[in-house]
């Protein structure tokens, strides 16, 4: 394996975290918190000590990165993120235990929005920032941002296997020939998305440092707030604000792409998309119809209703109503949603729509070579023929998906909690959302778990971000073999 190639990429992922953590410096710097101040400098220094080491033993390693070598850096890359993301947590206080802020870091990085804290209004101004900011630059990924901004990644052939092992969904295509111009256009609508949303919570009333912390949890599809109650105490303007736009971060961007350059037949035909948007009008209707008797009117139960099923499905976390007292009917439907997730090439989490309408098609094919051996039938999607390894990548993942979720779970059972407390725990976390239910629902945190808990669904949160594979990969030895 070419590991100094690795190092000297893994220290630009360092230097691209040091640089977006200035402003949160800055941040602690304007309000005279002179801890969290003390504690980024030091992380800051800690971060180009390190980055600079790994630069200096890999200067000379020849740039090329196998498919295995590409999957091994972007795990990689993402353990070291967390690792030292979480330092200004610990030395400015405000978060005592390490394992309780590397758990913060990793679902701000991964976008999940779980958290330990019980009371996140008494964290200073430049931490709550920089653990907003966390989402942000996980929602479209970091490797993404660096193919897209680093001049070394102009021409280098491994860019395809680094993207493809970071972002979300089935198959990963480009939008142009060029992948860094790919991953360019896709942080340019992923930038211009932020802008508007920041502009719309500005007008809602919203201050500067909440606007910014809530757009940066919405784009990233991520969910920590920055009050206790999330969002239930902002008005209806706001709130549908950021409804809206999480059900917009949950859309591929490759559609967005289409718009620019106005192929909107292609838009409107695609089956990914539809079937989205079907979920969400089906999950917000039948939850509307079971809870209407629990609201005084249909206005506030269609927007708390509709606010959280965009929440649920793109995987963001943001909640207006504790979802944990609905009936059981409705509950059923959020814990579907939780496990659908939001569309391939989006900033939402889950198993993702795309994975759901694909192993549906082989289901449906199967059925049909039982009852017609003979039959030869090939799968499509929006009018194009879905090739078998797509198919069998997607097979290979629900399996994968599977043994997680049941090993998992079987590892947080030993805390004691309830089987609902669990199971939404590992699902919460797996698929990225954040809330549970029960114990670890919209009004609770993850603080009362154990450290050993707190570890695996970091590695759960992790995986889900990361499709599995990057992680898995990492804990198989033919990967390390020569």
């Amino acid at each position: 394996m070419n590991h100094k190639m690795m190092g000297r990429f893994i220290a630009q992922i360092l230097a691209v975290e040091a640089v977006f953590m200035v402003p949160a410096l800055v941040i602690s710097l304007g309000y005279r918190e002179w801890a969290a101040a003390k504690a980024f400098l030091l992380t800051i220094a800690a971060i180009a000590a390190v980055a600079g080491l790994l630069f200096l033993i890999g200067r000379k390693a020849p740039n090329a990165l196998d498919a295995r070598e590409g999957m091994v850096c972007v795990g990689l890359s993402w353990i070291v993120l967390s690792l030292f993301g979480a330092l200004p947590f610990v030395l400015s206080g405000e978060i005592r235990r390490y394992i309780d802020a590397f758990f913060d870091i990793v679902s701000g990085f991964t976008t999940t929005g779980a958290s330990v804290l019980s009371d996140v209004e008494a964290l200073s101004p430049g931490i709550l920032y920089w653990r907003s900011f966390s989402h942000w630059l996980g929602g479209m990924g970091v490797l993404v941002f660096l193919l897209a901004v680093a001049p070394g990644s102009r021409d280098k052939g491994f860019t395809m296997h680094l993207l493809r092992a970071e972002s979300p969904g089935p198959d990963v295509g480009k939008l142009v020939p060029r992948m860094r111009q790919t991953a360019s256009i896709l942080y340019m609508i992923y930038i211009g998305l932020t802008l508007a949303d920041i502009i719309l919570l500005l007008l809602g009333g919203m201050s500067w440092l909440e606007a910014l912390c809530t757009a940066f949890g919405t784009a990233g599809t991520g969910g920590f707030g920055i009050k206790n109650d999330s969002m239930a105490s902002y008005s209806p303007y706001i709130q549908y604000v950021t409804a809206i736009f999480m059900f917009l971060f949950g859309v591929n961007f490759s559609c967005y792409y289409l718009l620019l350059i106005r192929q909107f037949r292609s838009v409107f035909r695609d089956e990914e998309l539809r079937a989205y948007i079907l979920i969400v009008v089906c999950a917000i209707a039948l939850i509307v119809l079971d809870t209407r008797d629990m609201y005084a009117s249909l206005s506030e139960t269609f927007r708390d209703a509709s606010f959280t099923v965009s929440s649920i499905i793109t995987t963001t976390g943001f909640t207006t109503a504790d979802f944990d007292r609905w009936p059981a009917f409705s509950k059923g439907i959020i814990l579907f949603l939780m496990v659908v997730g939001a569309c391939a090439g989006s900033t939402g989490g889950g198993l993702k729509v795309s994975r759901l309408l694909y192993l549906l098609k082989s289901l449906g094919r199967n059925i049909t070579q039982v009852l017609n051996p003979r039959r030869v039938k090939a799968l499509r999607g929006n009018g194009q023929v879905i090739s078998e390894t797509v198919i069998d990548n997607t097979n290979a993942y629900l399996a994968a998906y599977v043994f997680i979720v049941i090993f998992s779970y079987l590892i947080v059972s030993l805390d004691g909690n309830t089987v609902g407390t669990n199971l939404s725990a590992v699902l919460a976390c797996f698929n990225n959302i954040g809330p549970g239910l029960e114990a670890v629902g919209p009004t609770c945190n993850f603080g009362h778990l154990s450290d050993l808990s707190k570890l695996v669904l970091s590695m759960d949160m992790l995986a889900g971000r990361l499709e599995i594979f990057p992680i898995l990969v990492l804990f198989s030895k033919s990967t390390w073999k020569h």
